[in-house]
């Protein structure tokens, strides 16, 4: 016998003890459990992903919603200091016409005030340079009643 023929019987006696302790049927097993395996963890994968790009979407919706409400509270803060902006020049244009009306007034009480001070005191001096000129003129009882009944008159058309 030969040495091919040898390693040929010897080859085909282990095939054939390997079919006979079902080998092949247990690598295919092995193989069958293990695509199994990978199938299960390509499913569970597919289902994370799935999970995943629905957690995106939900925090993607949130942060626009959260852009918006951001936006929106930026507008009402803009609008809220605009309307103060312009109630504060309203109060401000009133407090300066109501100062305005105030300084006018006191101007006024001053021009009165200074208009019945120099009458007075023009009053005063015609009654003293009445009384003075008359007292020089005349003289006696005539004197004494003419500069009474004059400073009544004058005090009086003064007043």
């Amino acid at each position: 016998m030969d040495t091919k023929t040898l390693v040929a019987l010897a080859f085909v006696a282990f095939c054939a003890l390997l079919v006979y302790l079902r080998v092949p049927q247990a690598a295919g097993r092995g193989l069958d459990s293990r695509a199994d395996r990978i199938r299960s963890e390509l499913e569970e994968a597919r289902k994370l992903r799935e999970e995943a790009q629905a957690l995106l979407a939900e925090y993607q919706r949130k942060q626009r919603a959260a852009e918006e409400e951001a936006e929106a509270i930026v507008e009402q803060a803009k609008e809220e200091a605009k309307r103060l902006t312009d109630e504060a020049r309203a109060s401000l244009a009133d407090m300066v016409e109501r100062r305005g009306k105030l300084a006018e007034l006191k101007i006024a009480q001053a021009e009165a005030q200074a208009v019945s001070d120099v009458r007075n005191s023009a009053a005063e001096a015609a009654v003293t340079a009445a009384e003075a000129l008359l007292a020089a003129k005349t003289t006696g009882d005539t004197a004494d009643k003419l500069i009474a009944a004059s400073i009544k008159d004058v005090a009086a058309k003064l007043q």
